[in-house]
């Protein structure tokens, strides 16, 4: 996937059609793995570059710290090096202010469409638990089954908190544990038995299912939408 550098903007020579050819060639790449369905990390890519522009947008300040700086003399009895800001208000602010405007909106655009696939697969999601729950559900396995349900992929799963800027979130650690033809005898239910029996470490595990209509890309799509998904379901149980 072609990748963009956090400051891919103003690096090097700060050119309008340049950057502009930069930002279309990125996106063509990221709006092709949505035709083929697949979201990341292409959208969570694409969104932290549109944060990016955002924040040097709105804090001209920090946009000023971190550009580079040019040599401009040198005072001899100091010894020192004068720098001056390569970025002021001149003809090269408006030229990336107006990089910076078009690569915002057309960023939206691959947003937008990228946030309707998730949206759309997020809601042919269903989630259930698997026999009874244990009182700690902060860690198990979640099956995860697409298409046909003929095949049920088996995750374990860890959440966690963590703090950031005085607001509480909770993150996910997955580990694919393998996956299992469904029969009469591999049910859910049996699916568990197994884990249990060769996997004691954890002995009382809660279990989900997380089931689509859907054939998309496992990888890039279903899974990384179902574990964000499965951390709703868990923290609202929780609440």
């Amino acid at each position: 996937m072609k990748t963009l550098s956090e400051t891919w903007f103003a690096d090097g020579y700060i050119d309008f059609e340049l950057k502009k050819y930069t930002l279309l060639a990125y996106l063509q790449e990221i709006n092709r793995q949505f035709n083929e369905n697949k979201l990341y990390p292409q959208l969570s890519d694409v969104i932290f570059h549109y944060n990016n522009l955002v924040a040097f947008k709105e804090n001209k300040k920090f946009l000023q710290d971190q550009f580079p700086k040019k040599f401009s003399g040198i005072q001899l009895q100091k010894l020192e090096l004068l720098y001056e800001q390569i970025i002021e208000d001149d003809e090269l602010m408006r030229e990336l202010e107006d990089i910076i405007l078009f690569s915002a909106e057309t960023m939206k655009k691959t947003i937008t469409s990228g946030t309707e696939i998730y949206e759309f697969v997020e809601d042919k999601l269903n989630i259930y638990p698997i026999g009874l729950l244990p009182i700690e559900i902060n860690e198990g396995y979640f099956f995860l089954s697409e298409g046909s349900y003929r095949d049920t992929r088996v995750y374990q799963y860890r959440l966690s908190f963590f703090e950031k800027r005085d607001e509480k979130y909770r993150s996910i650690k997955t580990e694919y544990v393998g996956q299992y033809e469904r029969s009469i005898v591999n049910t859910y239910e049996g699916i568990k038995l197994d884990l249990i029996r060769n996997r004691k470490v954890l002995p009382n595990p809660a279990v989900y299912s997380i089931e689509t209509d859907l054939s998309f890309p496992v990888d890039e799509t279903l899974l990384p939408i179902a574990k964000r998904t499965l951390v709703r379901y868990i923290s609202s149980k929780a609440a």
